[in-house]
């Protein structure tokens, strides 16, 4: 088995493990919380507005946008990991028909690996952070799966040019 496919196997197992065992975690350790805390916010604007208090509803409204802001990541990670770990994994099966040279695919399977780590993780500091370093991991990882995939991408096609008769 060739480098590049090792790397997607393996880091395509790894990233759905990965993948799996937060969104276990986050559902055992976290997400009841947050769920609460998103009812209560609504439910609190709700009972604010009802009392004609615009200022506590809004507030209550700030709280609830946060909150779900950072369940829909939460929750966005874990199936952003499975995902990009099930599609390394197909890549990994046909990775031997890419029709580049065996370094370039090792590049490839490289960059996509990282790219498909760093891209959720990125995410996943959004919750904690709205700075410019978490959007800065998750848009450099974005970009290292999307050039990736263009060029194992380019790698298929040139495998299906067809031959000068």
């Amino acid at each position: 088995m060739t480098s590049g496919k090792k790397i997607l196997l393996l880091g395509g197992i790894a990233l759905a493990v990965l993948g799996m065992t937060y969104g276990l975690w986050y559902a055992v350790f976290a997400e009841h919380q947050a769920l609460d805390g998103i009812g209560a916010s609504l439910s609190g604007a709700f009972s604010a507005a009802a009392n004609r208090d615009a200022a506590a509803s809004e507030k209550s409204l700030l709280q609830y946008r946060e909150a779900k802001y950072a369940y829909d990541r939460q929750v966005d990670v874990h199936g952003h990991w499975i995902g990009l770990g099930m599609l390394l994994m197909v890549l990994a099966i046909g990775f031997d028909r890419v029709a580049l040279s065996e370094k370039s695919k090792g590049f490839l399977a490289t960059a996509l690996f990282l790219g498909a780590l760093l891209f959720p993780l990125g995410v996943l500091m959004q919750t904690a952070s709205h700075g410019a370093l978490p959007k800065a991991v998750a848009i450099g990882g974005s970009a290292l799966v999307m050039i990736s995939l263009a060029g194992i991408t380019l790698g298929f096609a040139l495998n299906q040019a067809p031959a000068d008769e």
